[in-house]
């Protein structure tokens, strides 16, 4: 019953503090947003310390139909996806309080590989430099690469069983974007999220609820010249812990993107993207000598979608304190004054 406590001294430093962008830009059909990573413990903010953690992100999804996107400039059809990477981030929650919130600073370095296949390469790039002129076909490509680095901050706040927490993040255009390829996992542009989270936890009865909230607005690639339009998204959870060192839970997810794509290189119209998922998420929590580790599966499927991919979402994460602050002792009893 005492997992969610565990959780808050050994820190799920992904999940309860930022949501964390791969390169699945509405440029491509995909995001900046991931769906259901801000939750669970999307308010919780740990203990002063510094954390570290782990996320894996796979996807599998396709873009079929007589649907067409645009990925590195190139504008395809009947794209498939499978996409593996991880983000490595670090988590300083600091002793410095702001307006009694408690101030935490976070840095991520994504990266990975994403596998991706064109049944129809219609214009762009990958033709034109070959050819000099657009052509039908099928094209594949798969390349290693980092992505755009990610810095961001957060205010949280607690009282009795609730928590909540304001953060902002942004992603710096400095990874490993390779010009006209379909696989990337940089987004090549400024891009930045603002985002709310509530979370109510009663240790006691192993209970966790969430609700996390969203606005993420994007810059132009100056590789491709596409404005990508910007964001809102929306997480919601509920937990229950079935023994001290394991938990499940269930998870909601939507995005809307409301205003449109734009940009001289934007070959495919405003392409207003929107998407519904909804999955489970399994936890457990592994004393390593005096370290807690706390692994979190999620899984999420898809299921209504509006020009983007269509597939399932999944995450493993590995999250650990690398130093907590120790507790502030209780101040000494004052003697009473006594009049003689």
């Amino acid at each position: 019953m005492m997992s969610f406590a565990h959780r808050l001294v050994g820190g799920l430093v992904l999940g309860s503090v930022f949501t964390v962008p791969v390169a699945e830009a509405a440029e491509g059909g995909l995001s900046f947003y991931i769906e259901g990573q801000a939750v669970p413990l999307g308010g919780v903010v740990p203990p002063p310390g510094l954390y570290f953690d782990s996320a894996t992100y796979f996807y599998t999804g396709s873009f079929s139909g007589n649907r067409t996107t645009q990925l590195g400039g190139n504008v395809v059809g009947q794209v498939k996806a499978n996409i593996v990477a991880d983000f490595a981030s670090t988590l300083w929650v600091t002793p410095v309080q702001i307006l009694g919130g408690d101030l935490a600073i976070a840095f991520v370095m994504p990266f990975g590989e994403p596998a991706v296949r064109a049944g129809a390469l219609l214009n762009g790039p990958l033709v034109n430099q070959v050819l000099g002129r657009p052509v039908g076909g099928t094209v594949s490509d798969a390349t290693f690469n980092p992505g755009d680095p990610i810095v961001g901050a957060s205010l949280g706040w607690h009282s009795g069983n609730w928590h909540w927490k304001l953060s902002g993040l942004i992603s710096i255009p400095a990874g490993g974007y390779e010009p006209g390829q379909l696989s990337n996992i940089a987004l090549n542009r400024y891009a930045g999220d603002i985002s709310a989270a509530v979370t109510y936890l009663d240790p006691v009865l192993g209970i966790g609820l969430d609700l996390a909230t969203g606005v993420t607005l994007n810059g132009k690639n100056p590789a491709t010249q596409y404005v990508t339009g910007n964001e809102f998204h929306i997480d919601v959870a509920a937990s229950k812990s079935l023994t001290k060192e394991l938990s499940v839970g269930i998870i909601a997810s939507h995005y809307e993107q409301f205003t449109a794509d734009s940009g001289s290189g934007n070959r495919i119209g405003p392409f207003k993207g929107r998407m519904t998922a909804v999955g489970g998420t399994l936890g457990l929590t592994v004393p390593v000598g005096q370290t807690p580790v706390i692994a979190q599966i999620k899984v999420l499927r898809e299921v209504e979608v509006k020009n983007r991919f269509q597939g399932t979402t999944g995450f493993l994460e590995i999250s650990f304190p690398l130093w907590v602050a120790p507790a502030k002792a209780a101040p000494e009893p004052r003697p009473l004054a006594v009049k003689s």
